[in-house]
């Protein structure tokens, strides 16, 4: 996995978006069209924004899935992922329907969650995944993947328990008022289907994640730490700024 640290996240978010455009139009030139998924969550904001900023992406030839989704939450909710999935990227790059072909899968929390999971799991296996954006929660999660990850598990998608810690970071961002507004369950992209991408891009700034940024690189990779399994993909790559890689021995910060 290479390792590169910018020096704030807005640099980060730019150099990130930077290599996911050529990613992306390396795919669209060789395949005609690229399939992706997508992370949510405060630490990809300057990122997406970046990204949907640069001119030359042909967004019609873009298929969209994203990692995850709470269960029980409406499309209406700040917080929900298909909200913020509309509003920060197919909104801004006019992702839509072609004819006879949906651009966009979104996971329907609201849904009967084992039903969606099986049905969107169903078309995102149907054809290689290209590229998938990341990031990694303060208790070291992938998706919604939480300590101890199922690392096991051959299904594209998990409906999952949510600990406490992801819970409270939750409300540290602002996406709930309390503990007990958050759910309890989400649809989840599972580990091993988000390492069946050809290419991962992980997002991940802030001094709030140093802690996971470190367990994630430096110790062993386990179910305890979810994102260590990055260290098992052979095209990864990790952004971080000046504050998540605060922890990082020297000789981390350069792992390939």
């Amino acid at each position: 996995m290479q390792i590169k640290v910018l020096d704030d996240k807005k640099a980060l978010g730019l150099a990130a978006a930077e290599h996911a455009a050529k990613s992306l139009r390396d795919a669209i030139r060789a395949n005609g069209a690229a399939r992706i998924v997508a992370a949510t969550g405060a630490s990809q904001f300057e990122f997406l924004d970046s990204l949907t900023s640069i001119a030359d992406i042909d967004w019609n030839r873009v298929e969209l899935f994203h990692l995850d989704e709470y269960v029980g939450l409406p499309a209406t909710h700040p917080a929900s992922f298909r909200k913020y999935i509309l509003e920060r990227i197919i909104l801004k790059t006019r992702i839509c329907y072609k004819t006879g072909i949906i651009q966009y899968h979104l996971l329907d929390g609201e849904g009967d969650p084992q039903e969606i999971a099986k049905r969107v799991g169903r078309e995102l296996i149907s054809r290689p995944v290209d590229l998938a954006f990341v990031g990694i929660g303060e208790n070291g999660h992938l998706a919604f993947n939480d300590p101890p990850a199922d690392f096991a598990s051959e299904e594209p998608y998990l409906v999952v328990q949510l600990d406490e810690a992801c819970r409270r970071q939750q409300v540290n961002e602002g996406w709930f008022s309390q503990l007990d507004d958050v759910p309890v369950r989400a649809i989840s992209m599972s580990i091993r289907q988000i390492l069946r991408a050809k290419e991962i891009i992980a997002v991940v700034p802030e001094a709030r994640k140093a802690r996971a940024v470190q367990a994630c690189l430096e110790e062993e990779i386990s179910t305890l730490a979810p994102a260590s399994a990055l260290r098992n993909h052979p095209n990864a790559t990790l952004y971080l700024d000046k504050d998540s890689a605060a922890l990082l021995k020297a000789s981390s910060r350069s792992v390939s």
